[in-house]
Parts: C-alpha cells; structure tokens; sequence
C-alpha cells in the first residue's frame, strides 16, 4: 500500500507519468478482448489520427535523431493499438453491421461513405493503394535507410571513440563531457539498430491489414446471408462497405507514421529542422527558380496544354526569383563597406612616450580573417572554450597555470593561416579549414579520402580536409577526425607542452611559492631566499620542465632541495637530486603502473668511450667525435622505433654522470626519447632491456 502511495505522490519521478505506460499498454491489449460501444471506438479512432499527426509533426520539428529516441518504441506502440482497434471494430461490424452504415461508429461510416462516395469497389481500389504505397515504398525505404545507418555507425564508432580520447587527452574536453559524448555515440547506433527492428512492424502492419480486409469482408457476407437472411448484394454493400471504412481509418494513421519515420532516419546532420532545411536548400538558388520558370512556360505554350496551370505557376516561380536576386543584391550593399570617406588631415605629430612601447605577448595566436569566427567571443567563438580547457588541463597535469594566449587577426597572414609566438617569436604555424574537418592518417586507415591533402601541423602526421558529408566514411575508414578548431587547439597544446620550461618566469615561480605558503609556510620560510634564492629554484624546475618532469609535486621537489642546498647551489646537481627524490613519479610517466619498465641500456664499452669524453670535454658537454656521435643517433634511432612499434615509451637507462650530458645530446635528433639514470629507478620496478646502444652490455 505504501508503494501505491509513493506511486501517486506529486512531484516525485514515480508519479503519474510513471503509471502511463504500463496502463496504456493494458488497455491497448484489452480492446483485443472486451467489446467497445461504437462512441468509444470513435473516440479511439480519432485518437489514433491525433497520435500519427503528432509523431509526424515530431519528427519535421527533430533536428536530430536522438532527440526523438523513444520513436522504435512509439512505432510499436501505434502499431499494436491499430491491430488492436482493428480487432475491437471487427466484432462491432459482424455483430452489428446488418443494422446500418453507423454501426461500429460514425468515425467508420465517415471514412466508407464520405472519403469513397458510398462505392466500396473505388474504396477497395484506395486501400490497396494507400497499403502498396506504405509497404512498398515508405516502409521499404525507411527500412533500408535505418539498416544502412545503423550498420555504417557501428563500423564508425571506434573512430568517434578515438576522437573523444585524443579531445580528452589533449584537454579540449573534460570528463563529463567525454562521457556524454560516448554515451551519445553508443544511443545512436542503439537507435538506428531498433529503428531497422520497428520497421519490420510496420511491414507487417500493412500485411496484416490486407488479410484482416479480405478475412472481414469474407466474414460479413457469410454473416450477413446465413445468420440475418440478407440478400448477397445487400450483404456485400452492408459488410464491404463497413470494412473498407475500417480499412481506410487504419491505412491513414499507418502511412502517416511510416512517413514520420522515413524523415527521422533520412535526416542529414544540421542544426535546421526538416521546413528550414526544405525551403533553405531547395529553393534558395533564384537561377535554379528562374530556369525552371523558363521550362513550364514553354510547356505551358505548346497547344493542348493545360495553359492556365502552367503559365500560373510559371509566373509565380519567375516573381519569387527576382525577388530572391533583388534581396541578395540589396544585402550585398549593406554588407559591402561604404565608399572610403577622404580622410581627415593627419593632426601634427606628436613625440614618442613610453606608451609606444608595447610589451610582448608570452603566448599570441594571429589568425587570418577566415579563422575570426572560431575566436570571436561574440560569435561564441569555439577556439576560445578550447584554449581555456589546454590552459586549465595544463595546470592540472603540470604543476603551473600558462600565460594567458592573447589572440589577435593578422591580414597579412593567409586566410586560412595561424601562426603561434612565444615571447614574439613563431615557433609554430599552420592552416585550417573553417567548416571543413581534418582526417588524420593514424597508419592503419583502410582507404583513401577524396579532399585536399596536407600535413596535421602539431605531429606532423598525414592528413586531408574533407568535407563534412565524408566525416563518418572516414572515421570508419580508420581516420580520427577533428573540426578546424581542434586543429588549432591541439597544435597550440602541443608547443605548450613542449616550451613549459620557457613559460615559467618568475612571477610563475613566485606564485607557486605563495600557493605554498598556505600549507607549508614553514618549509618556504626556511628555504626560500635563506637557503636559496628563487633564481636557483627557477632553473631547477625549468631543468625539470625541459625534460618533461611535471611539477605538482612542490613539496618533494622543496624538500629534496633544502635537503641538499647546503652541499651545492649547482642547479643541475640539485636538479639530479631532485630527479631521484621524484623517481616513481618518471617511472610511472614512462611506463603503466606496475609493469615493467623496458629500456634501452649502453653497451659497457660505450659507456667507458663517454666517461672518457666527459672527463675530458668541458662540464656538462662531452668532446664526442663525430664519427661516433652519428653512430649513437643512428643507433638509438633505431632502437626508439622498434619501441614505439611494441607500443612502449622509449626510455634510455644509463648512468648518473652520463644522463645529463646525453639528454642534451639526444634531445635534438630525439625528442621524445626519455634518458633516466639508475638511481631514479624505484627499487621494486622490473627492468627488461630491449636493445642494448653501442655492442655487448
């Protein structure tokens, strides 16, 4: 009793609307079984014409799929009150129907006197019509069509499901938003899969009508002579009559709902409903308009032609063209900028101040006029929500908030050109194509794509823009897609990630410190400017930055500093220390949690020729010949795409005396290559050596 109370309780999700389903599906299966006085069957009738009409109007007014999701279900449901006021008006018509034209209702006689003039051969005739025009055509079409989609967006989901990740690990998204894009992703193909699925009740929906016309009119004559003593042709206009009015009030609903769902599943992505999207694209061209005035004319002139039609038409086709050509004339004139005004005199010159000098920007993006709109905060500029999510996921995994990106046109630069600054000098640039998308050639894509071939500017891997019509085909194809604005966003990323070390000033550094202060204002107190100053501070966690060591640790990082800062003031000693005080932390950024760690180690006599160019080379800079210095390269080349290959971090293991020295060495030809020493290694990690640089370990 108490969950009957809960049930009916207002404001609660369990309310009302819970209850409407489970007491609508009942009372669709009860009109099978109890008998319904001719004014409810009228009500229900009409009930069902109301229903129909509104799932179409739904489906003009959906802009996407998803946002009529309950549809398959809707198509069942409607489906099953057909057959079952089919079934409930078939009782009504053989007990009643030798009593008049209105016995099973007025909705009935309506439809067999009205629609069909009282003639039930013309109403045959129109039902069969209405039925071949339902299961041949709409139904068949729709079927297809859903079948198609649902198969191309399960063959396109790993490729969405590779976007998302590379959005999410790029920090153009959050989370939240990841996980609503996946669960999008899976309830499109759920919906295109059940779409396919109600089809298949339609089609039978129709071929259950024609066998419940045949089986009712056969049913009426036999009823009508044997059990009522009427003529066979009184019979057959009494009976006939009264199923194909039957017929008829279910034939309409049916091909109205078919058609509702042919509109949802051929619905091409945009953000119009079906009426915008019809009169936007369709009769948006006047030539097109113009011409086809031209055509009906001329048709309308040759001698036994209907010319009223024709000419009407023809006139109304080439009126609505001028007057399209007009409109677009007169916006180009408000659009086009006025005539250039004479300038005013140039007042006299004034002397320079120091508010000419202006200060560089740390971080600047220029883009060309055709890139405006993706950071244009009026236009809700999409680049600028992606730049605050790298800036904010930046913090996050490094340890320290970037500059802020000052963004600016530039009409000197291309159209469709960018170009990124640090400090005013460029250090990275590239196009992107407004509108366009950017299919980027991972290296196991099945096919090519027809589009414009380029190079993906942040790692500079094989792409092409395509239109946005191709964007499914290439994601199924194994190509991970991107809009031009994630572009941008992840090659900025990219040179951020790579010139963090560049990015921490001192105000940076100073801020860190406060953030300190707050939980270990002792430890800062203590170290800071006492033991050290904060120039020192500055370079070691630059030195660790260079290197891809994130910061966030600041307490290891101060303590391991004050630890050792009596002993030396070298930042590159205390940058060693601090490397091994963090030594899980570069191990787990190299490898996953709990697995092994595979490396590539120096060959015992390699490691004795550098000890002996370092001792005899200026510090931190080993005198390695040339000759040598290629064959390492080479070597370790080689080694890194082998492990790349296997899926793993190259990671090169050396000595303590030698990991600086050849990081630096390295870092040039190979930069993605991480050179750890022994000691940064925790005591319970595996190692496994992969390739061993320089012969015999």
């Amino acid at each position: 009793m108490s969950n009957a109370m809960t049930l009916l309780q207002p404001g609660t999700r369990s309310g009302l609307a819970a209850l409407a389903g489970p007491v609508m599906i009942v009372a669709i299966l009860s009109m099978m079984i109890l008998p319904l006085p001719p004014i409810l069957l009228d009500l229900l009738f009409t009930f069902n014409i109301a229903m129909a009409i509104m799932v179409l109007l739904n489906s003009v007014y959906t802009i996407r799929p998803l946002e009529f999701a309950i549809f398959p279900t809707v198509l069942l449901v409607t489906t099953l009150m057909r057959l079952s006021l089919n079934v409930a008006s078939t009782r009504i018509v053989l007990m009643q129907g030798h009593t008049g034209p209105d016995a099973a209702g007025k909705v009935i006689e309506a439809f067999g006197h009205f629609l069909v003039g009282g003639n039930y051969a013309v109403g045959l005739v129109v039902f069969v019509i209405l039925v071949v025009i339902n299961f041949v055509v709409i139904t068949k079409g729709a079927g297809r069509i859903a079948e198609v989609a649902a198969r191309f967006t399960l063959d396109a989901m790993p490729g969405k499901q590779m976007a998302i990740d590379a959005d999410l690990n790029s920090g153009l998204i959050g989370e939240d938003e990841a996980r609503e894009r996946r669960a999008a992703i899976s309830q499109e193909a759920d919906f295109y899969g059940a779409m396919d699925g109600a089809s298949k009740f339609v089609r039978g929906d129709a071929i259950a009508g024609i066998l419940i016309l045949l089986i009712n009119i056969i049913g009426g004559l036999v009823v009508g002579v044997a059990q009522h003593d009427m003529s066979f042709s009184d019979a057959g206009r009494a009976y006939v009559l009264l199923t194909i009015g039957d017929g008829l009030v279910a034939a309409i609903p049916a091909l109205i709902i078919s058609t509702a769902a042919g509109i949802v599943v051929s619905r091409v992505g945009s953000d119009e409903d079906v009426g915008q999207q019809f009169f936007g694209q369709l009769i948006r061209k006047p030539k097109a308009l113009a011409l086809t005035a031209v055509i009906l004319a001329c048709i309308g002139l040759v001698p036994g032609m209907p010319h009223t039609a024709f000419l009407m038409l023809a006139i109304l086709l080439g009126s609505a063209s001028y007057l399209m050509r007009e409109r677009g004339a007169a916006g180009e004139q408000l659009e086009t900028p006025a005539a250039a005004q004479p300038e005013e005199k140039a007042t006299e010159t004034q002397d320079a101040t120091w508010e000419d000098v202006q200060p560089v920007d740390t971080l600047g993006l220029e883009v060309g006029y055709r890139l405006i709109p993706l950071v244009d905060q009026a236009q809700n500029g999409e680049l600028l929500r992606r730049i605050k999510g790298i800036r904010r996921k930046f913090a996050t995994d490094v340890g320290f908030l970037p500059p802020a990106v000052h963004i600016r046109d530039n009409l000197e630069l291309k159209p469709t050109a960018y170009r990124i600054s640090l400090k005013g000098v460029e250090i990275g640039s590239g196009e992107s194509m407004p509108g366009n998308f950017l299919a980027i050639n991972p290296g196991r894509v099945t096919a090519t794509l027809p589009g414009t071939a380029t190079t993906e500017p942040a790692f500079g891997l094989p792409a092409i823009w395509i239109d946005e019509a191709m964007r499914d085909q290439a994601q199924t194809q194994g190509y991970t897609v991107v809009d031009a604005a994630t572009v941008i966003a992840t090659h900025l990323n990219h040179l951020i990630q790579t010139h963090a070390a560049e990015l921490l000033g001192r105000s940076e550094v100073q801020n860190l410190l406060e953030r300190m202060q707050k939980d270990s204002a002792k430890l800062i107190e203590d170290l800071i400017p006492k033991v050290i100053p904060v120039g020192v501070l500055q370079r070691v966690l630059q030195s660790l930055l260079e290197e891809g060591v994130h910061i966030r640790d600041m307490r290891t990082i101060l303590e391991s500093i004050a630890e050792h800062a009596a002993h030396t003031q070298d930042p590159q000693e205390l940058t060693a220390q601090v490397r091994i005080a963090l030594g899980r932390a570069i191990a787990q950024s190299v490898t996953s949690s709990g697995s092994e760690l595979q490396v590539i180690a120096l060959g015992t006599d390699l490691e004795k020729l550098l000890m002996q160019a370092l001792a005899s080379g200026s510090p931190g800079a080993p005198g390695i010949e040339p000759g040598i210095a290629d064959a390492i390269t080479t070597e370790a080349a080689s080694a890194v795409a082998r492990m790349e290959n296997l899926g793993a971090t190259p990671v090169l293991l050396t000595i303590p005396q030698l990991r600086a020295p050849l990081s630096r060495f390295l870092r040039r030809s190979i930069p993605h290559l991480k050179v750890v020493a022994h000691t940064e290694i925790p005591d319970n990690r595996k190692i496994r050596i992969t390739a061993v640089l320089g012969g015999r370990t």
